[in-house]
């Protein structure tokens, strides 16, 4: 497989450093610029950034000079953006213009009708949207976007629940402060507490959740034809979105049906990033718990648990891995291995 250079627009922040810790030793690309605000721009990452995850800074990117978001300043043959959507708005286009791919994990172009919303275990055949888009906007570059870390758990469970044909999905989300943002919700605020309202969140899952399970028929996406209804809280969880499913189906499948569905959900898309067993099925009633299961499948895998009549599930999932940043390098992977890149 032919490696290609690699940047990260928004180096410096939580999913940005994510993103470092995916590319650093990927055997198909080689993280070869780091672009961040002008107020980062000019230092070595390690002096610009404040590294915050456990698994800490790989030395050599620590020395790594931090360059201005500007196309002609990053070197790269793909970005992947880490950028807060009112930020991705302008700079997500301009790369676009230039000829870059845009792996963006912003919401600034998810719901724009021309820009594909991928999980390649779920619907790679939206990349057809690519073309489309370079037609209607005359650029040479394209962007494409993952969903909200809620929606991709939601998302990979209810596509093995598609052949039982999906009438009504109702779901609440327990999620973690860390899709908040280092700095977005104070300890004041979150411990010993529920917040019962993420601001956007619920429209984000309900609108998402249809655009990625519908078709696209060579032009356009068409929405799923169910209906998805999402009330969203923050927990006091570090990482790990976990997530009270309920579905209506036509088929009215029992839950170990469901649970045989769940387990044979093989996508088969042999990528460096794509964990073994995309979906895990626990039998004991306690799990999936953000602490115990969060990293499996190096964070990329979906738990599941709980399955009763109804049928009703619980799902779990690595909010700045599977949700994010991983979310970003899989759809990356993808467009390379199928010639897209």
């Amino acid at each position: 497989m032919e490696t290609l250079k690699a940047g990260i627009l928004g180096a410096t922040g939580a999913v940005g450093q994510r993103f470092i810790e995916a590319l650093a030793d990927h055997p198909w690309f080689e993280l070869s610029s780091l672009a961040a605000s002008e107020r980062s721009a000019g230092k070595p990452y390690a002096r610009a950034a404040n590294w915050r995850l456990a698994s800490g800074l790989p030395g050599e990117i620590g020395e790594q000079v931090v360059v201005p978001m500007k196309p002609e300043e990053v070197d790269a043959d793909i970005v992947f953006s880490a950028l807060p959507a009112d930020v991705a708005r302008t700079v997500e286009p301009a790369f676009a213009r230039a000829g870059f791919m845009v792996a963006s994990n912003a919401s600034a172009f998810r719901q724009e009708p021309d820009v594909p919303l991928i999980i390649p275990e779920v619907n790679s055949d939206h990349l057809g949207l690519i073309e489309v888009q370079r037609d209607s906007r005359k650029w040479d570059g394209a962007i494409v976007t993952n969903p909200n870390c809620s929606v991709i758990m939601l998302a990979v469970t209810l596509k093995p629940m598609m052949r039982f044909g999906i009438e009504d999905v109702k779901v609440a989300t327990m999620q973690a402060v860390s899709g908040a943002g280092y700095d977005g919700i104070s300890s004041m605020a979150i411990l010993d507490n529920v917040i019962p309202h993420i601001g956007g969140e619920e429209e984000k899952v309900e609108n998402e959740a249809q655009k990625l399970l519908g078709t696209f028929d060579g032009n356009a996406v068409v929405n799923a034809k169910f209906d998805v209804s999402a009330s969203c809280h923050r927990v006091p969880v570090l990482d790990g979105h976990t997530e009270a499913v309920w579905i209506r189906m036509a088929d009215d499948p029992t839950p170990e049906e469901v649970r045989d569905a769940f387990l044979s959900f093989d996508p088969g898309l042999d990528l460096p990033t794509e964990p073994e067993q995309v979906i895990i099925v626990h039998d004991d009633p306690d799990r999936p718990q953000p602490r115990l299961d969060r990293d499996a499948g190096n964070g990329m895998s979906v738990s599941v648990g709980r399955i009763r009549e109804g049928i009703r599930y619980i799902a779990m999932g690595h909010n700045t891995v599977r949700g994010a940043a991983g979310a970003s390098v899989l759809n990356a992977e993808f467009m390379l291995k199928f010639g897209l890149l």
